[in-house]
């Protein structure tokens, strides 16, 4: 896919994620939205893998170890063809494959259970040194978000990957400045994380987390040296797309109107060049 395929697969994941909201009447969304572009880049454009064989032992893995931010997860892996989109609807009833964090047991192509903040990365280093241990080209990436980077699991994680020269492990940290608690410069500030991952080893880089050509030059970057894992510093905003939502705490977990919703729609229907539907 070309950049402008890309920005368009994003957006109607955007959709997915509001088509989720409409049948859940709630969810995180502002998360979901930050880190979208990446997980679309990923699996439309980087990710070894085959939505028929999710098992596949050579594919590449993916884990978002922010797991409440799944419906982003969700809404790219049913438009890439994981499971029916019909599914999405069922989110937020008792029998949904689509839980509020990811779960391994209940839907194709999710790596593992996830949500538990700060566990993500260190998973992430044991499926690439096992990977490596068994001879598999397969990579891993993960996103991480900058809320949860307190927790000292994820420093752990770090240098293991460090110290095994995990060169097949690429971890995004999903900027975007708010927690559910606040601004994360107030509840805790982790910055400077570029210098962070840097003092433990990592190759750093620095792009905008919503710009499709710069998540893929992170990747280029990351490949060009196997000596050693990368940190990809992702500067994003959250609820990107929803101008009335955007780089707000309320878009965190988003419980919207009727008319809140319909406007979101619309808006990302327009920015996408579709039409508006009609209820």
């Amino acid at each position: 896919m070309n950049t402008r395929e890309l920005v368009t697969e994003a957006t109607l994941a955007r959709l997915n994620v509001l088509r989720m909201i409409r049948a859940g009447k709630s969810g995180h969304l502002g998360g979901a939205f930050s880190c979208i572009d990446i997980v679309t880049a990923l699996y439309f454009a980087v990710l070894r893998v085959e939505p028929s064989d999710p098992a596949d032992p050579d594919r590449d893995r993916f884990l978002l170890s922010a797991g409440h931010k799944a419906l982003s997860q969700y809404a790219v892996l049913a438009r890439r063809g994981f499971f029916p989109e019909e599914w999405l609807d069922t989110y937020g009833s008792v029998s949904t494959k689509l839980p509020g964090h990811p779960d391994m047991h209940k839907l194709p192509g999710v790596e593992a259970n996830t949500g538990a903040l700060g566990h993500g990365l260190a998973i992430a280093a044991g499926m690439a040194l096992g990977l490596r241990a068994a001879g598999n080209g397969g990579r891993v990436f993960t996103i991480l978000g900058d809320g949860e980077l307190p927790e000292g699991s994820n420093w752990e994680g770090a240098s293991i990957a460090s110290h095994h020269k995990l060169g097949n492990l690429v971890a995004f940290i999903d900027v975007n400045d708010l927690q559910i608690s606040g601004r994360t410069a107030d509840v805790m500030n982790m910055e400077p994380i570029a210098d962070k991952f840097r003092a433990f080893g990592w190759r750093t880089t620095t792009i905008d987390g919503n710009d499709i050509d710069s998540i893929l030059g992170s990747v280029r970057y990351a490949s060009s040296d196997p000596s050693a894992p990368t940190a990809v510093v992702a500067r994003t905003t959250k609820a990107k797309g929803i101008s009335f939502l955007e780089g707000t705490l309320a878009s965190h977990y988003w419980k919207p109107s009727a008319d809140e919703l319909r406007a979101a729609e619309s808006e990302l229907r327009a920015a996408s060049g579709l039409l508006v539907g009609k209820e």
